[in-house]
């Protein structure tokens, strides 16, 4: 267990993968940009790899005002035990206050054993982040300026709040997109700092003979517009609606999960609390009834339009406009109306 250090840094760690970036530290660098100016401390980031020196400038550009960089050959294939230990030394040695990572098949392998490690708390599949105070219940205790770690609990049906006050660093998995992608500028200035990790072979487990890697067939947080069918629109043959009208409006096919559980599209297309999170220009959202787990993907979309045959279905609660209707009827009408005018 590390010490609590009020003064220590907010640190993201930078996940790359064959020596480029991921998105998704340069999204968690909005969030901890925001949280370090409320905390007055300094924002880093935590770089490792082989030959991923050059990656640092990069960090520094999307807020970064230290970038920690082991440059390591032993590094170069992701592996639990020595990316563990290289953080866990790390934070041993700068004390950090807070730890992101993005909640990706790497981080959400390689938090859990850095909290473990380090007997610190941790919350997976965080939605939002904020600074705030706690008061103990029983003896009225307040702690100030803790990492308000909020995500979706039982099942997406309450919001919770999670504290950690006396086990730092305070860590926390990030879901990809949540956080909006900060503006790179070059003009911003920032510490390289080269670390350095006593790593042996012993700490690689395993020998990748291997790799095979299938890419997304759709990036849906890069889409202005999608079009996104759920478990109303009744069936495989239907769901070719939401197709043509995405295809009529060059937007892309998004989906509930219960239409991917239902087999009418595949996971890659999924929007949710377990999909994609979106922030498209337009979401037209047909055949979805709007719960929850659905809204936490899609909620920061500029202009909702959903259709639904059920008049008190709960997206209407919250979409923009809504059309009552059979998407049989709807759907090909908002098709011919778009070519007509297009």
């Amino acid at each position: 267990m590390i010490e609590v250090n009020r003064d220590g840094e907010v640190w993201v760690f930078a996940e790359q993968r064959e020596g480029k970036l991921s998105e998704v530290p340069l999204e968690l660098m909005s969030k901890g940009r925001e949280l370090a100016d409320t905390l007055s401390v300094k924002l880093a980031a935590v770089l490792g790899g082989a030959a991923v020196q050059k990656l640092a400038p990069e960090l520094v550009a999307h807020g970064a005002d230290k970038v920690y960089v082991v440059d390591d050959s032993l590094l170069g294939e992701y592996q639990t035990p020595s990316y563990a230990k290289m953080l866990c030394e790390l934070i041993g040695k700068h004390q950090p206050q807070i730890v992101l990572y993005g909640a990706t098949a790497i981080g959400r392998d390689l938090a859990p054993r850095v909290a473990s490690v380090l007997k610190a708390g941790l919350t997976a599949d965080c939605t939002d982040l904020q600074i705030g105070n706690y008061t103990e219940p029983k003896s009225k205790e307040v702690h100030k300026d803790l990492l308000l770690q909020i995500r979706p609990a039982f099942g997406g049906n309450i919001i919770a709040t999670i504290v950690n006050f006396d086990r730092w660093p305070q860590m926390a998995t990030v879901r990809e997109g949540v956080m909006p992608l900060p503006e790179r500028n070059g003009k911003l200035k920032g510490e390289i700092i080269t670390e350095s990790v006593m790593l042996s072979e012993r700490d690689l487990p395993l020998k990748v003979l291997d790799r095979h890697r299938t890419e997304k067939k759709i990036n849906l947080k890069a889409s202005r517009i999608i079009v996104s069918g759920g478990a109303g629109v009744g069936s495989k043959e239907n769901f070719k609606l939401i197709w043509k009208l995405a295809n009529c409006l060059g937007g892309a096919v998004g989906a509930s999960r219960a239409a991917v559980d239902l087999g009418y599209v595949d996971h890659d297309h999924q929007v949710g609390q377990t999909g994609t999170t979106v922030r498209p220009a337009l979401y037209i959202a047909v055949g979805i009834s709007g719960a929850v787990q659905h809204y936490a993907g899609m909620s920061e979309a500029a202009k909702i339009l959903a259709i639904n045959s059920d008049p008190e279905a709960p997206i209407f609660q919250f979409a923009h406009y809504g059309i009552v209707g059979d998407l049989n009827d709807v759907v090909p009408k908002l098709i011919k109306a778009i070519r007509v005018k297009n």
